[in-house]
């Protein structure tokens, strides 16, 4: 790898479950990268059929829970049917999205050779593109994860979630901030990979900004003419039953992936990386980097699918393009290695991390000192 890493020396003797976790020596560090690179090479030669029926499988399902929810909303009527049908409908943008989007762009399933699973022909039901996803999410965010200043899901919004952000007046208003990003969550994430930082700072100019902009604006045209527009007037009278129905759909969509993600990379305990000595990293340095910046969230496969796997979080850093339905059989084997090498594998239930991440939002929008200044892992 080429990206670099540093770490907290407070992180490195926390304690942990009553246990003190020290950090590699350069030899763990390759012993590390050996017992993981084996992992993956374990896993990716048991890819077979299993693998693309679970795949077609939540895909049908979520074909399924859109078009019952449509029809409930488009000929149903009274509050029964209208929160029967707004239901199925999140339930059908959370599978399309987390299950089914998320893993088929990240690569997971290229491997099969199927025309409706290719990485870099997906077209997800949200306001981002896939080719802004796999720019910035696929390279940067999975590249440099948790590196300020390389990582622009840190540090890159008006959200302060760590303490090495230096803090600013506008902090103090961020928690009805993160509120209003969580119930419009898709917007901010079609909006990220913009590069409003780069217009405002001068690096990028108004003309490249628009001309990278329009894909995202078409993207999103059609996206709000279709819950907005096309189904709405498709259903006659019944149209603001059925736009309010897709509002909701949406908004509920929008908390689940705010929360999810959010739980994945931002409950205390998770490490945030400054860019000192960064040129050299190693593939053993770039795993340890993964599992200190991530959590995962314990639950049953039901939470598992509706999450995208993403309840993995630390499994799907290290392992971002293998199926996401394998991370629940990595999970204990990766857990174990981790404990053998003294690195933190951060996990709790789902209620316990996103109180920690409401707390840090709440906790980080006060003044305070900048975290310690990171040496390297």
């Amino acid at each position: 790898m080429t990206t670099a890493t540093a770490r907290h020396e407070t992180d490195a003797t926390a304690p942990i479950n009553g246990a003190e976790f020290a950090t590699p020596t350069a030899p763990d560090r390759d012993s590390l990268e050996r017992e993981l690179d084996a992992l993956r090479r374990d896993v990716v030669a048991r890819l077979g059929e299993n693998d693309v029926t679970h795949i077609r499988n939540v895909m049908l399902a979520a074909n399924t829970s859109e078009l019952g929810g449509r029809a409930l909303l488009q000929f149903g009527w009274g509050p029964v049917t209208f929160v029967l049908g707004t239901g199925a409908l999140a339930l059908s943008k959370i599978l399309e999205n987390m299950e089914i989007g998320h893993n088929v762009i990240h690569g997971q399933y290229d491997w099969t050779g199927d025309p409706a699973l290719r990485s870099d022909t997906y077209e997800w039901d949200i306001a981002c593109t896939s080719a802004d996803w796999r720019r910035y999410h696929n390279y940067e965010h999975h590249t440099y994860t948790n590196i300020l200043g390389k990582d622009r899901d840190v540090g890159y919004s008006f959200l302060r979630v760590t303490p090495e952000q230096p803090w600013h007046p506008r902090h103090l208003f961020q928690l009805p901030v993160a509120a209003t990003l969580a119930a419009m969550f898709q917007w901010g994430v079609a909006t990220h990979g913009l590069g409003a930082d780069a217009l405002l700072s001068g690096d990028k100019s108004l003309r490249e900004f628009v001309t990278g902009a329009r894909p995202f604006a078409a993207k999103a045209g059609w996206q709000l003419f279709k819950d907005y527009g096309l189904f709405p007037a498709l259903a006659g009278v019944g149209a603001p039953r059925v736009a309010l129905g897709n509002l909701l759909a949406n908004g509920l969509r929008n908390l689940w992936t705010f929360s999810v993600i959010f739980c994945g990379h931002f409950p205390e305990g998770v490490t945030v990386f400054e860019t000192d000595n960064t040129e050299d990293e190693t593939r053993g340095q770039w795993y340890a980097r993964q599992i200190r910046g991530s959590a995962n969230i314990e639950g049953g496969r039901l939470l598992h699918i509706l999450t995208g796997h993403l309840s993995h979080q630390i499994e799907h850093h290290l392992f971002p393009d293998i199926p996401a339905s394998r991370y629940p059989e990595l999970a204990p084997r990766v857990q174990e290695i981790c404990a053998r090498h003294g690195i933190r594998y951060s996990t709790g239930t789902f209620g316990r991390q996103l109180r920690s991440v409401w707390g840090r939002i709440a906790r980080l929008s006060l003044p305070g000192p900048r975290g310690v200044r990171p040496t390297r892992i």
